[in-house]
This record gives structure tokens, sequence and C-alpha cells, in this order.
């Protein structure tokens, strides 16, 4: 990018694309063979290997006519919305929200959220906004899980925006700032935004904000205000996301047990894709979304807001039985059993770290009603 251009759209680079992008980048997702075989792929997960030579021009054809009429941002999340509504059919008992009632629709807000699945904590946050008319967030996402141009595209026309963490070094710094102040720009101008409170997904249900995340989101504002003055100025609000089933609680048990027994775990090449496509189409049982309250008050370090965050998203954790079950806390006979199953379908020296996982949750609440008497 030449400096011209960096000086007309600074973030450009890891923004989410613009209405008058769209087209093109539509036509691009059409013409892209990766893209319309993963596309078959999770249309006809069984008929796609035989078949594949016969259903992936079908599926290039029924696409294109699909987006044909799409012509902005909004008209592709309509189109993300019309999957979502099946997939919730699909893969989930219920959704429900709480707290929604406190957030103010004309204001925008920083959602800054527990972490448990890469695509859906999002999409959920999303979902439950969309019902209660109010708009949609940009989204904060990991370039570890752009490495595929396709589902950068399909990310960044969905309204996500690219966290560089291959950066090293000064690189790193710049990218920081210019992902802080981008951040500072989106609230600033009227869009929410979602972040995760930490990088990666809390494989073991023990959901803890990372203090450097809050001091990336002060690095752009250090030399004008103070933390407290930032606080307000982003209007942070914690986000309590709770699956009754997590889809990929057997392979993070299996991959703590890894780390536990051996040291190391060594991730395949597209192990995220495939978390990711685990994650929208597994059995989900029912979701919770919990909004906290936005921030105020005065925070003298980035630890501090770091653990305000965690009472909230703790106290706004919704218990699943399959959270009470874990913990040894009174379910009934049904949902022990159901609990029992689970645990019984991963590998011996897997299973403390599945139980553990869907127990920390109720252990953080506890203290955290304890801490608040």
């Amino acid at each position: 990018m030449n400096a011209q251009s960096l000086a007309k759209d600074p973030y450009q680079s890891i923004r989410p694309y613009r209405d008058n992008e769209v087209e093109v980048v539509l036509q691009r997702l059409i013409r892209d063979d990766e893209c319309i075989s993963a596309l078959t792929r999770y249309q006809f997960p069984t008929a796609s290997g035989p078949l594949g030579w016969l259903l992936r021009p079908l599926v290039r054809i029924a696409v294109a006519a699909r987006v044909g009429d799409i012509e902005d941002v909004h008209g592709f999340q309509m189109l993300v919305a019309d999957y979502m509504q099946k997939m919730i059919g699909r893969t989930t008992t219920r959704v429900s929200c709480s707290g929604l009632e406190r957030l103010d629709p004309n204001e925008a807000y920083l959602f800054v959220s527990n972490h448990r699945d890469i695509a859906m904590d999002p999409a959920f946050v999303n979902w439950v906004r969309y019902q209660g008319g109010m708009s949609t967030v940009r989204i904060a996402i990991g370039d570890n899980l752009l490495r595929k141009p396709y589902v950068s595209d399909l990310m960044r026309l969905n309204k996500s925006f690219i966290v560089n963490r291959s950066a090293k070094g000064r690189e790193m710094m710049t990218a920081l700032t210019q992902l802080s102040s981008y951040i500072d720009y989106s609230i600033t101008s009227g869009h929410s935004v979602w972040i995760a409170q930490r990088e990666g997904r809390a494989k073991d249900g023990h959901d803890r904000t990372d203090p450097a995340l809050m001091k990336m989101l002060y690095m752009s504002q250090r030399k004008q205000r103070s933390l407290s003055e930032m606080v307000s100025r982003l209007n942070i609000v914690p986000v309590a996301i709770s699956y009754e089933l997590d889809p990929c609680d057997a392979l993070k048990a299996q991959e703590l047990a890894a780390v536990a027994l051996h040291g190391a775990y060594e991730k395949s090449e597209f192990e995220d894709i495939s978390s990711i496509v685990r994650g929208i189409t597994g059995d989900k049982g029912a979701v919770h979304v919990g909004f906290g309250t936005p921030l105020s008050g005065e925070f003298e370090s980035p630890e501090q807001l770091a653990a305000e965050i965690d009472r909230q998203i703790y106290l706004n954790y919704r218990l699943h039985p399959s959270n009470l079950a874990a913990a040894g806390e009174p379910v009934s006979d049904e949902q022990q059993q159901a609990f029992e199953a689970r645990l019984a379908a991963v590998e011996a020296e897997a299973r403390p770290f599945l139980q553990q996982m869907y127990a920390n949750p109720v252990i953080n609440q506890r203290k955290a009603e304890q801490e608040s008497l």
C-alpha cells in the first residue's frame, strides 16, 4: 500500500469490506475453486467426495444465483442471517439472552466476551442483537484463521476485521497500535465491536481476560487520556456466552490431555478451519448470551480492568445442567446420565479435562457470588 492510499484509508489492510467493494469480492468468491469445494462439502458432506466433480458446478451456479442481487454488506448479512436461522434450528434447543435491555440501540459498545467457539461466539452476539432490532457488530478475528483467501473474504464481508497476530518485533507494535486505533475509530464513529477477552479459546472453560488486551486497547490513547477515560470512551460491556454442549469439547479435552501427558500438542495445518465447521454444525443444546453492565468508574491498571470484566462474565454466565452435573451440583437423573455418557465417549485420559471444562464456570460463578456478598 502506498503512502497516499494509506493516508486516505489507514485501516484498509485490516478493516471489513465496504458496500462499494462487495460485488467485486462476491464475484471473486464465485470463481474461487477452493471456496466452491468447501461449500460443496458443507452442503453435501457424504456425496461431495465421489460426486464432487458433478456437484461443484451446480453449487457454483446456485451460489451465483443466490448472491446475484446482493449489493452491500447488509444484503450479505441478510444471507448470513438466513443460514444462521437454519443452523439454530438444527443445532440448538433454544437461544436466550439477558441484559439486552440495558443497552441503548443508538449507542456503540465494545463487547468483550468470553471465548469458546471461533465463529459462533460473535455470531450469537450478532443474532440476539439482530433479533432485538439492534445493529450487528464489527468482529475482531485473528489472521491465523485467514490463511485461505476465500475465508478472509467471507469474514470481511461479514464485518470482521483482522488482528495481525503473526507480526513480530517492531512490526507487532505498529500492528497493535493500528488495531487499537481502529477499534477506537469504530466505536467513536458509531459502530459496535466484538472482541474475545483473550487470544485463543478457553479450552478448559476457565474464562480469564488477558490484561494485555486492555493494554492494546489503550495503546492509541495513552498520550491523550487516562485508562478510566479510555474505558468510558469505548463503552466496554462484558459478555458471557454459554453453551450447554460444546461441539468441540472432545477435541479440546484431548488437546489438554496431550499437553499434560506429553508436554505439547501439534495442531494439524487446517485444524482451526475444522473447528469452525464443527462448531457451526455440531449440537450445542441451549445457548445463552448474557450482556453485562457498561463499565464505568476509576481503573488504576489493566489488571484491575480485566478483573472487573471477569467478574461480570462469571456472574452473567448461564449455568446449564451440563455445568452443574460436572461440578457435582444437583441435577435430574436424566441430566446426570446424559453428562456421564458424554464423558464416557472420550478417551479415559481426556475425561478429567472434559469434566473440568464444564465445571469451571460453576466454580468461578460461586466464587464471584461469594465475593459480591
